[in-house]
């Protein structure tokens, strides 16, 4: 996620048990607003620090369905498919990112959430892109 200073370490039993209830308090959130952008951003972290890698794509899917032009948006749901190692998805997100103006490319490569789609070819299609806005802005 596009979050860079949460440090992954292992969540206390009650660190655990709050975020079981803050998870369960925004999935009724979501059911009874599906367009609630807030609390598809919250399951979506939520999701992640519980390494529930399933849900937390869900989320982000739903998320970029109704933020399809925020680029940090499109940036997590590409980290999200790069987890699963979907690779031509993870692509296409970033690539969207880039568009819709994500600009972070120093943090884009050393991501550890991105590691899987860096390694693929396809991530050149992304690299070219990055490459002519760096160009056009630097």
């Amino acid at each position: 996620m596009l979050n860079k200073t949460k440090a992954k370490r292992k969540l206390t039993r009650k660190e655990q048990r709050d975020l079981d209830i803050e998870i369960g308090f925004m999935v009724g959130v979501s059911q009874r607003d599906p367009r609630s952008c807030e609390a598809w951003r919250v399951l979506s972290e939520d999701y992640a620090r519980r390494g529930n890698l399933e849900a937390r794509l869900n989320a982000d899917e739903q998320l970029a369905r109704l933020e399809p032009n925020d680029p940090s948006v499109l940036y997590n749901l590409a980290c999200s498919y790069s987890l699963k190692k979907q690779a031509e998805p993870a692509v296409n997100a970033l690539s969207r990112a880039v568009a819709k103006g994500f600009r972070e490319f120093k943090w884009l490569l050393k991501d550890p959430e991105l590691g899987h789609v860096r390694k693929n070819p396809l991530f050149k299609k992304v690299w070219t892109k990055i490459t002519a806005v760096q160009f056009h802005i630097g």
